[in-house]
C-alpha cells in the first residue's frame, strides 16, 4: 500500500503548470494527472485561481479558463475550512494566507510554491514548504 501525498499548490505554480506546456511545471501537471499526488483545494484557493486566470496578461478566453480548470479540479480533494481557520504566520500578501490555512486543515504533506515570501516561512511553518523542483525531486528520488 502506498501513501497518498496530499499537496497544496500555490496559485503561481499552478498557473504556470496549467498555462505553459513545457518545462518543469509541465512535469508537475503530468504528476497530478498521473495521480502521483492529490492536490488540495478550498473555496478560497479555487476563488483565487479563477481570479488569476482572468488576468488580462494571460489573454485567456472564458472557454480557455474553464478548460484549464477542468484540467485541474477533477484531480483535487476539496477541503472544507472551519469557520475560524487556524492561525498561520504573518504574510506580506494576504492572498497567501488561505494556502497556509489549507495546508494545515487539509493535513498536507507539502505546500509547493515559487513565492519567496512563502518559501521564507518554511522553517517556522509545520508543513514543509518547497518549490516545484524540490517537490518533483521528492516524487522521483
Amino acid at each position: 500500500m502506498t501513501l497518498e501525498l496530499r499537496v497544496v499548490l500555490d496559485t503561481n505554480v499552478l498557473i504556470s503548470a496549467l498555462v505553459f506546456k513545457q518545462g518543469i511545471l509541465a512535469t508537475l501537471r503530468q504528476t497530478w494527472q498521473g495521480k502521483d499526488f492529490t492536490p488540495l483545494v478550498s473555496r478560497a484557493t479555487v476563488t483565487e485561481l479563477i481570479r488569476v486566470l482572468a488576468y488580462p496578461k494571460f489573454r485567456l478566453t472564458k472557454a480557455e479558463q474553464e478548460e484549464l480548470l477542468a484540467d485541474y479540479l477533477p484531480y483535487c480533494s476539496v477541503i472544507s475550512m472551519p469557520p475560524e481557520p487556524p492561525a498561520v504566520p504573518d504574510c506580506r500578501d494576504p492572498f497567501d494566507m488561505p494556502f497556509l490555512q489549507l495546508a494545515l486543515v487539509g493535513q498536507a504533506d507539502y505546500l509547493v510554491t515559487g513565492d519567496r515570501d512563502l518559501l521564507n516561512l518554511a522553517s517556522p511553518f509545520e508543513i514543509p514548504i518547497v518549490n516545484a523542483e524540490q517537490f518533483l525531486a521528492i516524487l522521483s528520488p
